[in-house]
């Protein structure tokens, strides 16, 4: 079970703090974190708050008048990509038999414009690479709360000591650990995922 951020995709966190500072946030940083969000952001990524009231929220903290596409293009910056290479490695997996999973702190903003398109690199979509998906505004739960790591088990059916969660939070992996997961902390994101699996 994959974490997506860190982990599948390449991030930057201050790509996304400069790019919303300059259309006039100038308290981004205070709010977006690398591993988890305050305010607004964080009701995003626990699905309580639409897109919509989202970004009205954010016009509340920026100093001049910002369309909806230039707040969404700002906080997209956060994420830079998947390279071809990690899908093939996650393809990979699959024809060695494993199962993956996709379990992620993550906004319906990003997913539809930009996650789901970068999964279609290698000629497929997100489905093709993943038995199962949980995001954290889908079930309302964010990691590292337990409840998202028993809503996995719960819609998944599998045995969590028989299945492996790699994150690139230390805080992720020992509450996934506390689900009776085993877990590997993502430190490098270039090292193949084959790795942590034996």
């Amino acid at each position: 079970m994959f974490d997506l951020g860190g982990v599948i995709m390449d991030i930057k966190r201050d790509n996304a703090v400069e790019a919303l500072k300059a259309i006039g946030m100038d308290n981004a940083d205070s709010q977006l974190g690398t591993y988890g969000q305050k305010g607004p952001f964080l009701a995003l990524e626990k699905g309580l708050i639409s897109d919509a009231e989202f970004r009205d929220e954010l016009r509340k903290q920026i100093n001049r008048p910002v369309s909806d596409n230039e707040i969404d293009e700002a906080f997209g910056k956060f994420l830079i990509g998947i390279p071809v290479e990690r899908l093939r490695r996650l393809d990979d997996l699959r024809a060695r038999g494993y199962k993956l999973y996709l379990l992620s702190n993550t906004n319906h903003i990003m997913w539809e414009r930009i996650i789901l398109d970068e999964f279609k690199k290698d000629g497929h979509d997100i489905d093709h690479y993943f038995t199962g998906i949980i995001t954290s505004f889908d079930a309302h739960a964010y990691k590292p709360d337990a409840a998202i790591f028993v809503r996995a088990i719960e819609q998944f059916a599998f045995d969590p000591a028989e299945t492996i969660f790699l994150d690139d939070s230390e805080a992720n992996c020992d509450a996934a650990r506390q689900a009776g997961f085993q877990a590997a902390h993502v430190v490098d994101i270039s090292t193949p995922y084959i790795n942590y699996l034996k």
